[in-house]
């Protein structure tokens, strides 16, 4: 599988299908990383197609191919259609979104993301931004840290956590993930790697800002795709799928519930639904790679 060694891709062929590639075609790839999707796409196109990867971790440009046709842009893909006219393609054939983590970065253990290894509490996909982990825990109020892990972790507890954080912070010492982890020890329920791995989620999609960057690159994609070009972003929590369903299909973010379905909606979305249920991965996938197992595909055509 290409891009093995560093991030095992998901949903490979689903995505590659999904986004019915022209061989002379131009494709963004939001989210470079060990460049297996990337690798996919490039072997579907001839000499005239294009690629343009993005990535904000520093770490993903070593995995880049020695092809003329790749563009590597070095930042968070919700400055998606800024840099594609900056390289003079402002219109796209698709583009392809993994929101995971990618194993690399869950298996360094200096970059803090995972509960395995003990390391600094650090988060940062880009290495540039000065927002840290433990910063957030060390600034945030009792008030920010309940909503932060009620609404990313879904962590049963959240208010006692995010009390206790609080009243632990003036005293203990928790620069590292080992001593965060030996923290959290009175207030955990349930499985503690369940718990510990729902706290970790809700801390670096803050840290990294994950849903606004995501909202961000949804309301550009309109502008940025070919009429009959496609979108195919892959989700990991339902967080992420909720806001990619809502705005593929009407447009906006919020749940439309119809009191009265008499009553015409008007839709001003400017993407047609590809597939009405998420793809989700084959047992065989889920069994050969077991993050893969939460994630979903939604696919969407510019009209």
């Amino acid at each position: 599988m290409p891009g093995s060694d560093y991030h095992i891709p998901v949903l490979y062929n689903e995505s590659l299908n999904a986004l019915n590639i022209q061989p002379n075609g131009i494709y963004v790839d939001c989210t470079f990383g060990g460049g297996g999707h990337s690798r996919g796409i490039l072997e579907k196109l001839n000499v005239d197609g294009r690629l343009i990867a993005f990535d904000q971790d520093a770490d993903a440009k070593k995995n880049l191919p020695n092809d003329d046709r790749v563009i590597f842009v070095p930042q968070n893909f919700r400055h998606i259609q800024r840099f594609l006219r900056l390289h003079k393609h402002p219109k796209v054939d698709g583009v392809l979104a993994d929101l995971g983590v990618s194993s690399h970065q869950f298996d360094i253990g200096d970059r803090g993301f995972s509960t395995r290894f003990d390391g600094p509490l650090d988060m940062r996909m880009d290495q540039h931004q000065p927002q840290t982990a433990f910063n957030l825990l060390l600034t945030y109020t009792e008030t920010q840290l309940h909503k932060l892990f009620e609404q990313y972790g879904e962590v049963t507890n959240s208010k006692t956590l995010a009390k206790h954080i609080v009243q632990q912070r003036k005293q203990a010492s928790f620069k590292t993930i080992n001593e965060f982890k030996a923290l959290l020890q009175p207030v955990i329920k349930g499985n503690p790697n369940k718990y510990l791995a729902q706290v970790f989620q809700a801390l670096r999609i803050e840290v990294n800002d994950e849903m606004s960057a995501l909202k961000e690159l949804l309301q550009q994609l309109p502008q940025v795709l070919q009429p009959g070009g496609r979108a195919a972003i892959i989700t990991f929590h339902s967080l992420e799928d909720r806001l990619v369903k809502n705005y593929f299909r009407q447009g906006s973010f919020e749940e439309v519930v119809d009191e009265n379905p008499f009553v015409q909606h008007e839709k001003k979305t400017e993407l047609k639904v590809i597939s009405k249920k998420p793809i989700v991965p084959t047992d065989e996938e889920a069994k050969r790679n077991p993050r893969s197992r939460s994630a979903k595909l939604r696919v969407a055509e510019k009209v």
